[in-house]
């Protein structure tokens, strides 16, 4: 079933006819990662403009896995419920040498979550319903299509945005400008801003496959992942399950490939009927790419902001893309809401590049691994990889040393600013359990949060909302005990109490909004 690309209507802006006031942000990009950020801020009553050049969303499914972090902040935003009920789930994963299986690994292996490990869907799907999503909030958002950002300066405080629409050239002014156009950020350019990293030669071959029928020995949702297949001479491959009976397959083509002669029909069908055989098969959309990880030095200069892609790229492997830039915005939202509304000094806006470039160094750090592993440079190291692969088969150690992208994980915090104290738990995202008829990220993101679990009930402090829990269930009290976790709205513990001391609590509310050290 091929996704319908409505277009979306376009709107001849107010600033064509006369002046527009100030914006408290402009967000440049409608992709996932800028409309996110929109809903984000308008949940916590900022109003923003979105400008996008194009009226359709992203074709072809592009990315597609995304993970249990990123879709309990997808709840908080109001889709997650929606993306889990059309989405593939899956949580385990199978890695083969040939055609012989080397291990099977289990993402989540226990209970007591809402949502999974991760599921499959489709880009463009994300994509209409955050836009169905920002439609229920017109009062804060407001999205302009075939506004192109042609320019931008910043005049120290605000910034002035020049946008190109078929009906002419008119400009905005922004409190804040939020870069969200993705890799090839024209933003980013135009400032002339580094972007240094590592680029990969090789090229792999995406491919979108439409069956009724699956031509696999299960047709259970999981990531299958080939070393070497018989069906693909010494190179790697991977298979997806996605919504719609759609299979996302990637081929390793390597680096002297000719991307134009092998993104054709010509090339694409004998490789797929070489991987499912006689199954009837539609091609739904296909790409030849290769990658580079990089990233920008600061996130952050004086009133532009970057997100997502704009940021930081990383390779495919190990879909840490997508889930690093929604947890970009989960970072950023909170703490620019906190400026605007004059709740945190502007200086806590630093904390969102100290937090984000770490996230997406430990993420291209990552990335640059599994690329390495997944494509040996020499003979030398071919022959250290397949040794590994072969004892994988029997000997548990060496399943540890595989390599075909550590999945998205969210990093931790520890140490950095906004944190207090050295319990293990302080910096670390989230971790989610049953909490009466309903889940703790239900409760706990949003707004600064005080969980406290056991019979010592936490006192009130103004700008935090408690969530005592005297029984809590075994899942929660196996994964926190008792005490008290004082929570960020983004679901980061920044710290810990092994009693529900006022100051000691004021105090560190103080330093994770930047108030204090």
């Amino acid at each position: 079933m091929a996704y319908d690309y409505t277009p979306f209507p376009y709107v001849a802006p107010p600033g064509l006819t006369e002046p527009e006031a100030r914006h408290p942000v402009v967000i440049v990009g409608a992709g996932p990662i800028g409309l996110a950020m929109a809903i984000d801020l308008a949940q916590q009553g900022v109003r923003s403009v979105v400008l996008d050049d194009n009226n359709v969303v992203s074709v072809g499914s592009r990315a597609i896995c995304w993970a249990k972090r990123t879709l309990e902040i997808f709840d908080r935003l109001g889709v997650g419920d929606r993306m889990l009920a059309k989405g593939v789930t899956w949580k385990v994963g199978r890695l083969f040498h040939g055609d012989k299986p080397v291990y099977s690994f289990d993402l989540l292996p226990e209970e007591g979550h809402k949502y999974p490990a991760f599921i499959n869907l489709q880009q463009y799907y994300v994509e209409q319903y955050l836009v169905e999503r920002a439609q229920e909030l017109p009062d804060l958002i407001d999205m302009r299509f075939l506004n192109k950002v042609t320019g931008h300066t910043d005049k120290g405080d605000h910034v002035v945005i020049d946008v190109e629409t078929p009906d002419g050239t008119y400009q905005l002014e922004a409190d804040y400008y939020i870069a969200a156009e993705g890799a090839a950020s024209p933003t980013r350019k135009r400032m002339n801003l580094p972007f240094e990293g590592q680029t990969f030669e090789e090229h792999f071959l995406i491919v979108d496959v439409e069956m009724q029928k699956s031509p696999f020995e299960s047709d259970s949702p999981e990531r299958w992942f080939w070393f070497a297949p018989p069906f693909h001479h010494g190179q790697s491959a991977l298979l997806h399950k996605q919504p719609d009976n759609i299979y996302r397959i990637d081929l390793q083509l390597g680096p002297d490939t000719d991307p134009k002669a092998e993104a054709t029909e010509e090339k694409v069908i004998p490789r797929i009927k070489a991987i499912v055989g006689d199954t009837p098969f539609r091609l739904d959309w296909m790409s030849v790419y290769k990658f580079r990880c990089a990233k920008l030095d600061n996130f952050v200069h004086n009133r532009v902001l970057f997100v997502g892609d704009s940021a930081h790229v990383v390779s495919p492997f190990g879909a840490r893309g997508g889930n690093g830039g929604i947890q970009d915005v989960d970072n950023l939202g909170w703490k620019l809401a906190a400026v605007l509304s004059g709740d945190a000094p502007v200086t806590l806006l630093d904390s969102y590049n100290e937090e984000r470039s770490h996230g997406s160094a430990e993420n291209i750090l990552n990335s640059s691994r599994a690329t390495n592993f997944m494509t040996p440079k020499s003979p030398i190291e071919a022959l250290f990889r397949n040794a590994v692969l072969d004892l994988a088969e029997t000997h548990p150690f060496a399943r540890k040393l595989i390599n075909s992208g550590r999945l998205s994980q969210p990093c931790s915090l520890h140490g950095k600013t906004l944190q207090s104290g050295d319990h293990p738990l302080v910096g670390q995202s989230l971790i989610d359990a049953p909490v009466g008829n309903g889940w703790l990220v239900e409760q706990a993101q949003g707004a600064f949060t005080l969980l406290s679990i056991g019979d010592d009930a936490a006192p009130d402090v103004e700008g935090i909302r408690t969530l005592h829990i005297a029984a809590p269930s075994p899942e929660l009290s196996r994964r926190y005990g008792a005490g008290h976790y004082l929570i960020r709205p983004d679901g980061h513990i920044c710290a810990c109490f092994g009693s529900a001391d006022r100051d000691q609590i004021t105090a560190a509310l103080a330093r994770a909004k930047g108030q204090s050290r």
